[in-house]
C-alpha cells in the first residue's frame, strides 16, 4: 500500500520541495494552497497524513485543525509553521496536532516524523526502524548510531548526515543533494558545510568509511 500524503502549503517553493521529496521516497501526494481546500480534502477521507502550515490563506491551520478534530478526522497531522515558540508549539498540540516541525527544516527530519506518525497510526506501510550499512547502525527512533554494537555520539546533525547516507549506501551523493536534504530548503549551495561534516563523520565512524569521489561528491562505503 502507497500512503497518500496532502500538503498545505501556500509558499510554492516549500511545497514544491516537500512534494518533490516525498514523491521521491514512494508517497503519493497532493497540495493545496489554502485553507479551505485543505479542510475539504482533509475530510474526504483520501489521505493518511496531513502536513499542514499554520499560516495558511482563507482559514489558519489552527483552524483547519480543530475543525478536523471536531469533525472527528483521526489521521495524522504534522504542522509545518515558521512560528516557533512555545506558544504555537502548545496551540498546535493543543488544538489535536500530532507532531510540530518548524521552518526551516531538513527534509530528512520532516521525513522521519512523517514515517514514524504513519507508524504510530498503524495505517503506514512497515519501515524499518533500523538501518543497517555492514557494521553500522542507526536506530531511527532512538536516535542513536552504533559500531559493532558500540554506541557513537553523534550530534542531531551528524544523524541525519549519517541516515542520508545510510539510505544510499554505495551510491554518489553530491555535495547539492545532501544539503539539500540535510540543511534543508534555505541552504546556502556555496556553503562547505557539508565538507566539514563529512569530517566530523569520518573522525567519528572511521576515515575510510565515506569515500571522496572527485568532482562527484561522497560515498558510503559498503564493504
Amino acid at each position: 500500500m502507497t500512503n497518500r500524503i496532502l500538503i498545505a502549503e501556500d509558499e510554492d517553493r516549500i511545497a514544491s520541495f516537500v512534494e518533490r521529496g516525498l514523491r521521491s521516497n514512494g508517497f503519493i501526494t497532493t497540495v493545496v494552497a489554502d485553507g479551505e481546500s485543505a479542510y475539504q480534502e482533509a475530510v474526504s477521507g483520501a489521505y493518511d497524513l496531513l502536513l499542514l502550515d499554520i499560516g495558511l490563506p482563507k482559514v489558519d491551520g489552527f483552524t483547519v485543525l480543530r475543525r478536523l478534530r471536531e469533525a472527528r478526522v483521526s489521521m495524522p497531522v504534522v504542522i509545518l509553521t515558521a512560528r516557533d515558540s512555545v506558544r504555537d508549539t502548545v496551540a498546535g498540540l493543543e488544538s489535536g496536532a500530532d507532531d510540530y516541525i518548524a521552518k526551516p527544516f531538513a527534509f530528512e527530519e520532516l521525513l522521519a516524523r512523517v514515517r514514524l506518525r504513519l507508524r504510530s497510526d498503524g495505517s503506514g506501510t512497515a519501515d524499518a526502524t533500523i538501518l543497517q550499512v555492514g557494521d553500522l547502525s542507526l536506530d531511527l527512533r532512538t536516535r542513536r548510531a552504533s559500531i559493532d554494537g558500540n554506541t557513537i555520539d553523534l550530534t542531531a546533525r551528524e544523524f541525519l548526515l549519517a541516515e542520508v547516507f545510510c539510505r544510499h549506501p554505495d551510491q554518489v551523493l553530491s555535495r547539492e543533494q545532501l544539503l539539500s536534504q540535510v540543511w534543508g530548503f534555505d541552504f546556502d549551495p556555496g556553503s562547505n558545510v557539508v565538507d566539514v561534516y563529512i569530517r566530523y563523520l569520518r573522525k567519528k565512524l572511521g576515515p575510510d568509511r565515506i569515500q571522496t569521489i572527485r568532482g562527484m561528491g561522497y560515498r558510503l562505503r559498503t564493504n
